[in-house]
């Protein structure tokens, strides 16, 4: 299984590499949405709280989300190209584990995922924010549990699909509201009551916290907080649970004609 997975991962990788036009409109958009909003928005963003935060430092860990989610989800696309081409059938009919299978795609995907979210990263210094050794270890683990995440998630969605524009549509009525009420473009402080309450059970507010939380407090001191490790613990589940999903589709026999 592990063999399978690994050459499966592989393959997405490479794949994603060889692509360079894929590879600069992964990077760009995320890039050119933090910097023309964050312009925007720096002379109004004063939340309560946060008066001496620019919008351009608050919107960061952000972007990394969204990253993470582009990266992820889009990778899944390959599923729905692959079944066109008639490689997934041959997968599917060859002697290996559907898990493996579920794993490659994932593990295919998050690697691309850490590697644009990593280069971005450098630009940490840049607005003033360090980390320590131990925070780096933390805000690396929570980059992998977010992009397996929506890897899952992403999975789930494309291997039903029958056309990549029937996917670009789910994401963009429900994997980007995701995205949008977890407090990246705004502080949950500000929102309704009602977006209160969503923002809290959406596992990508979740994610959030625990790729902030590095940046402004002691890596150790994190994992005595309350408020950190229940974040941890709703995305271990959220990203346990995206696999565990994609594993049982992936065994249901599809109904054909």
């Amino acid at each position: 299984m592990l063999s399978v997975a690994l050459s499966l991962a592989k393959r997405e990788f490479v794949r994603f590499v060889r692509q360079p036009q894929r590879v600069i409109g992964a990077v760009a958009q995320p890039l050119m949405f933090w910097l023309f909003l964050g312009a925007g928005m720096g002379t109004s963003f004063r939340p309560a709280g946060l008066a001496q935060t620019s919008y351009l430092e608050y919107f960061y860990p952000g972007v990394m989300v969204m990253m993470l989610l582009f990266a992820s989800v889009f990778a899944c696309i390959t599923i729905i190209e692959d079944r066109d081409a008639g490689f997934l059938q041959g997968v599917l009919v060859a002697p290996v584990s559907r898990m493996g299978i579920v794993l490659g795609k994932v593990f295919g995907a998050t690697a691309i995922a850490l590697v644009q979210v990593l280069l971005f990263t450098a630009a940490a210094p840049f607005l003033g924010l360090h980390l320590t050794l131990f925070g780096l270890v933390l805000l690396l683990l929570g980059f992998v549990l977010t992009s397996i995440g929506f890897a899952g998630l992403g999975f789930l969605l494309a291997w039903g699909m029958k056309s990549t524009s029937g996917f670009h549509a789910i994401m963009m009525v429900f994997l980007m509201p995701l995205w949008m009420l977890s407090g990246a473009l705004f502080p949950i402080s500000g929102a309704p009551g009602w977006m209160n309450v969503v923002m809290l059970v959406n596992p990508v507010f979740h994610a959030l916290e625990i790729i902030r939380a590095p940046f402004y407090g002691d890596g150790v001191a994190l994992l005595g907080q309350s408020g950190y490790l229940t974040s941890l613990a709703v995305v271990i589940a959220w990203a346990g649970l995206s696999l565990l999903g994609s594993m049982k589709r992936v065994g249901k026999r599809e109904q054909g004609v």
